[in-house]
């Protein structure tokens, strides 16, 4: 049941793009816990277990190679534990999980009377960086597989500040080796290699920009749509061959500081509201941004 997602201030799935020779540098906080989850379609609590707990703390850096083009880069640190009836801790894990890097295009720039439509789209890859248990689950760092997620996104901002976005992709998963030579996925399998279902990818996200766009305002949802997998066994731990589904809603906010110029704070909040081989998660985090110019053409 790990929540493995590829997007990551400027973002490969925001509508805001770097000037081009400008660099900026996230530094995020995530706490996330739960205590049901979705088997198959059923909800279940966390009996034995109670509440599972994840933390992961985010380096990302995007650069402006261009005014229409911008890369990113990003490694998370991840550790989960889980408290149990008794007061103790479950034995969780922790450690570097993926190393991630994008590219985002502006592919349209319309301005009109009321307002300015832009679309990008955007490629993303990630890949383990570290010999972590990708089946012991739910306390894996990640799925510990190749991901490679194709995205396209459009967005209408009013000339009030308003501005409605969405962005749809596919994003494509790879195998990933278990510590085990035998398991089920609607079948015996006699091999460690797990085949990790890819999923589908949907957002839609309504802001608004106070202050003279020093402060904007997200509420989202997003929907990821598994294209194969199995559910989760009764009285069995999850696996990542499992079809995952799952809608969640959140709320974003970003706040760039006049003085002193270039540094930025963001925060956001998450939940599941529903579901299929997944956690109920709820999700919090904070993060400061800072932003320079490195190259600046004179003209």
């Amino acid at each position: 049941m790990v929540l493995s997602y590829l997007s990551v201030a400027q973002t490969p799935t925001d509508g805001l793009m770097m000037p081009k020779g400008d660099l900026c540098f996230l530094l995020k906080y995530e706490y996330g816990q739960f205590d049901h989850y979705w088997e198959g379609e059923a909800l279940r609590k966390n009996g034995t277990i109670a509440k599972v707990q994840r933390r992961t703390a985010l380096v990302m850096a995007a650069y402006g190679i261009s005014k229409r083009l911008n890369a990113y880069v990003g490694l998370p640190y991840v550790s989960t534990n889980s408290t149990i009836p008794n007061g103790g801790k479950f034995a969780g894990t922790n450690g570097i999980q993926d190393l991630m890097l994008g590219l985002k295009y502006k592919m349209l720039n319309q301005k009109g009377e009321k307002g300015q439509w832009t679309a990008y789209g955007s490629v993303l890859f990630s890949s383990p960086v570290s010999n972590y248990l990708s089946d012991y689950q739910p306390y894996s760092i990640g799925i510990g597989a190749l991901q490679l997620a194709w995205r396209g996104l459009i967005e209408y901002e009013w000339t009030n500040g308003f501005y409605l976005r969405s962005n749809a992709g596919f994003i494509w998963k790879g195998y990933t080796k278990a510590e085990r030579q035998y398991y089920y996925n609607e079948g015996s399998y006699y091999t460690s290699w797990m085949d990790v279902p890819s999923a589908w990818t949907y957002e839609v996200v309504i802001g608004k920009w106070f202050i003279g766009k020093s402060l904007r305002v997200e509420l989202n949802y997003n929907a990821l749509l598994s294209t194969s997998g199995d559910d989760i066994r009764a009285y069995n731990s999850p696996q990542p061959t499992n079809k995952v589904n799952m809608d969640h809603v959140g709320a974003f906010a970003q706040y760039f500081f006049k003085k002193p110029k270039g540094l930025g704070l963001v925060a956001s909040y998450s939940r599941v509201i529903n579901g299929r081989n997944v956690p109920e998660m709820s999700s919090v985090s904070a993060g400061v941004t800072y932003q320079l110019g490195l190259f600046h053409p004179k003209n």
